[in-house]
């Protein structure tokens, strides 16, 4: 994406010349890619050009009128990619300015040399999508097209992935199972405890941390989805009785089920605090259509500020700019020295509240609590669109900083590595974290 006026020279260079730390994508990995759509990955639906919008761009499709059938078909694998272009068409004028569906056009544009969606053109575009998948394409996508040093995974099909890749695909430890919604089948499952009483949990979340958390680069939450926020302090003596009828599979309402989900979420947050993990959290806009509790969303950051209080030595980085709440995370930020803040997701979501984000969050906030960019994608190649929008947007707000006189052109070119990278280096230790991911992997003699 060509940068406009007001954009400064020096800082456009500085930004297209640094590559990203990427700090959140839900990427598959390659090998899943390699396997075929009969790994069963998640929102693996097709490997034709429609892959490239199911995640988020259909979102779009769908508030602009696209029918559920219609998208059914869209992102079925039975459907010819020509035939898929009819289902698309009318829909995609209404889209194709959004972040959403700016970012699979760059994408494309980068990635396969096509200037625009045709009927034509989603044949060439799916048989070089096809084509492209091979061992080591990853490492290509993302270091020599998006610009992209390393990646932060959440997976969304694990508690904790061990990837293929550990110097390039850093992994969150979810903690979704093992407080937020207390998934006993797969805490069984998965540890080979049998996890019958409280202190069998404090077990199983203790196995998960012996096991991954010296390899994990943060653990990751978005419980936000599904509950408020507002994790309460609950004593072990009123969980205890709660959880064992809970494992002996009593009924429980939903307020005893809180307190259970309340109390171990806490006490994920004391190990991720004793590993020196940070702890991510989704904040703000949700994923998906039709099911955003708005009241819900606008009071995430006025539950987790008890959190925030009570766990001072943890570093908690909050996600998506807590949109469309992102005055309020500003003055977070701002307020506790343990609240980073993360612009994942968010070039996409609103690329010019992101804009104006950047702006004010420099203006009020140290800069060393900002991470600039996170694709959250599962495909690898929509990474390279989001990291096109992320950069020209960075461009933007650090320009008008200097045009408007608020930072010297010294002084914003100055802030380009940290936001694109040192802050991230910093706040999740990568350099050691690498080291360790290259001890682990190192071959035996």
């Amino acid at each position: 994406m060509e940068s406009h006026p007001p954009a400064n020279q020096a800082i456009a260079e500085q930004v297209q010349s640094t590559q990203f730390v990427d700090t959140h994508e839900h990427l598959l990995e390659e090998s899943q890619r390699l396997h075929g759509l009969s790994y069963g990955a998640p929102l693996f639906t097709c490997d034709d050009w429609a892959y490239l919008f199911v995640h988020y761009a259909l979102d779009d499709l769908t508030v602009a009128g696209m029918p559920i059938t219609e998208a059914g078909r869209f992102t079925s694998p039975d459907v010819s990619a020509r035939e898929k272009w009819t289902l698309f068409a009318p829909y995609w004028p209404n889209i194709r300015q959004t972040g959403y569906g700016r970012a699979v056009l760059l994408s494309i544009r980068k990635l396969f040399g096509e200037d625009e969606l045709s009927a034509e053109s989603v044949e060439r575009i799916t048989d070089h999508l096809r084509k492209g998948v091979q061992k080591g394409y990853y490492y290509h996508i993302l270091h020599d097209v998006a610009g992209v040093e390393s990646c932060q995974v959440n997976s969304l099909d694990r508690t904790f992935r061990v990837t293929e890749y550990p110097d390039l695909l850093f992994q969150d430890l979810s903690t979704i199972p093992l407080g937020s919604e207390v998934n006993l089948d797969t805490l069984r499952r998965e540890t080979g405890l049998p996890i019958s009483d409280l202190q069998g949990a404090y077990q199983a979340i203790d196995w998960y941390f012996e096991q991954y958390g010296q390899q994990a680069i943060a653990t990751k939450n978005q419980s936000a989805y599904a509950r408020r926020l507002n994790y309460a302090q609950v004593t072990a003596e009123e969980a205890a009785p709660l959880f064992e009828r809970l494992a002996r599979g009593y009924e429980i309402n939903a307020n005893e089920l809180k307190a259970i989900q309340d109390h171990l979420f806490r006490y994920t947050v004391s190990r991720a605090t004793a590993y020196g993990l940070p702890v991510k959290l989704h904040t703000g806009y949700y994923a998906g259509t039709g099911s955003m509790p708005l009241e819900r969303v606008s009071r995430n950051l006025q539950d987790l500020c008890p959190l925030l209080q009570d766990f001072p030595n943890t570093t908690f980085v909050l996600m998506h700019i807590t949109y469309p709440y992102q005055d309020e995370l500003i003055a977070l930020a701002k307020h506790y020295a343990n609240v980073y803040v993360d612009l994942c997701w968010a070039w996409i979501v609103n690329p010019v509240a992101t804009v104006r984000f950047v702006k004010e969050f420099l203006a009020a906030v140290p800069a060393n609590k900002l991470l600039t960019f996170g694709g959250d994608y599962t495909a690898v190649e929509n990474v390279v669109g989001h990291a096109e929008l992320a950069r020209h947007g960075l461009i933007q707000a650090l320009s008008e900083l200097v045009v408007e006189g608020w930072l010297s052109e010294h002084e914003a070119v100055s802030l380009v590595e940290p936001l694109m990278r040192g802050n991230a280096y910093a706040t999740f230790h990568i350099t050691e974290k690498a080291a360790l991911s290259a001890s682990l992997t190192k071959p035996t003699q």
